[in-house]
């Protein structure tokens, strides 16, 4: 399954969530609540989808106290992040195979998953990489991110 076919699927599944929702509640202010918690839903979905451009992004986040820093490279479709690839920049050895651990573990975690919900924590043995991550992916929200 392509992402534009899971964005799709997802938008679909919470737009049945919207449509009938509402039918077990026994009064009209309980179906009224219930579509309007489903409705908020669909338009976050929604907004996710259209907040960013598609393309390919690129930004170097840095972190620690040395200070450290990786180059990220992630591509947009429909807000959805469809490839990611993170270039190492350490030369002390430890911190070169901590950075080298996390960044080909990164795609698998990022990787089909909308760009609003990614924020990567420890991972492959690395904690301080994952902020220079988070620091990097907060840079191309904000040069993906549209206008108006």
């Amino acid at each position: 399954m392509n992402v534009k076919t899971k964005v799709t699927t997802v938008a679909w599944m919470a737009t049945s969530i919207v449509m009938t929702v509402g039918w077990p509640a026994s009064n009209a202010a309980e179906r009224q609540a219930s579509s309007v918690t489903a409705s908020t839903e669909v338009w976050k979905i929604t907004n996710i989808r259209t907040a960013y451009a598609d393309g390919t992004y690129t930004a170097t986040g840095q972190y620690g106290n040395a200070p450290s820093f990786i180059t990220v490279t992630v591509t947009l479709h429909a807000g959805v992040i469809t490839s990611a690839d993170v270039k190492t920049h350490a030369t002390n050895p430890t911190s070169l195979d901590y950075q080298r651990r996390f960044a080909a573990a990164v795609p698998a975690v990022v990787v089909g998953k909308p760009i609003e919900q990614v924020k990567v924590d420890r991972l492959a043995g690395s904690s301080g990489t994952p902020e220079g991550f988070n620091a990097a992916l907060e840079q191309i929200k904000k040069q993906a991110a549209k206008s108006g």
